[in-house]
């Protein structure tokens, strides 16, 4: 949905299946995530702000960075709490491990190089970065590759993902990985059966993954 305007990006959100998916989405990152109250999070690719909103409401610290200006200046008007920068995923304007935690949700599904991307999150992590993939192995990509504000997307798997980080330095000492959107529908049964479902399963059409970093003794 990156291909799209920022209003109907942040209004999708807000239709009755839009809703839903963010929540299952949120809710599966925050699983995976597990994050002290007053924790740093840099929101790479940030778009309309809606999940550096969501982490904001779940109490971390949170800095957006955007490389598209109408995204940027739509954010910012929606939240006067939350510093946004201009910036590129592939090259961060940021220091070294000056967050707590990098999140990336979809926004590497549309960059060249997901794996320097990945890097860079990497960089400016202390303690581990988060993604949100569109997941090949899904009833979704069936459904939506190529179409609407799917058009141009990366859809992932997790055998990418682990292909990715082993050029990482230092290595990842945990990775964890869950699924959801089984039934990318949202009607009432679409979401009666995904509640039924673990999010282990490896055919939901949202992958969240989770790198961690080992913690320094002063951590």
């Amino acid at each position: 949905m990156m291909n799209l305007d920022p209003v109907t990006y942040e209004a999708w959100y807000h239709t009755s299946r839009g809703a839903w998916i963010g929540e299952r989405e949120f809710a599966l990152l925050m699983q995976l995530l597990r994050p002290q109250t007053g924790m740093s999070l840099l929101d790479v690719g940030s778009g309309s702000g809606y999940f550096s909103r969501r982490f904001a409401d779940a109490g971390l610290v949170v800095t957006g960075v955007e490389a598209d200006e109408r995204m940027l200046a739509f954010a910012q008007a929606q939240s006067a709490n939350i510093p946004y920068i201009r910036g590129n995923a592939l090259a961060l304007p940021l220091s070294s491990e000056s967050f707590d935690y990098v999140a990336a949700i979809t926004s590497l599904c549309f960059v060249d190089n997901p794996q320097q991307a990945l890097a860079e999150c990497w960089r400016v992590a202390r303690h581990g970065v988060l993604l949100g993939l569109l997941n090949r192995h899904s009833l979704l990509y069936w459904q939506k590759r190529e179409r609407g504000g799917y058009r141009g997307a990366r859809w992932d798997t997790w055998k990418n993902v682990a292909s990715w980080q082993k050029a990482l330095s230092p290595p990842a000492v945990m990775l964890k990985h869950k699924t959801a959107i089984f039934f990318p529908s949202g009607g009432k049964l679409a979401r009666t059966l995904e509640n039924s479902l673990p999010g282990k399963l490896p055919w939901g059409g949202f992958l969240a993954v989770y790198l961690a970093k080992r913690r320094k003794k002063q951590d």
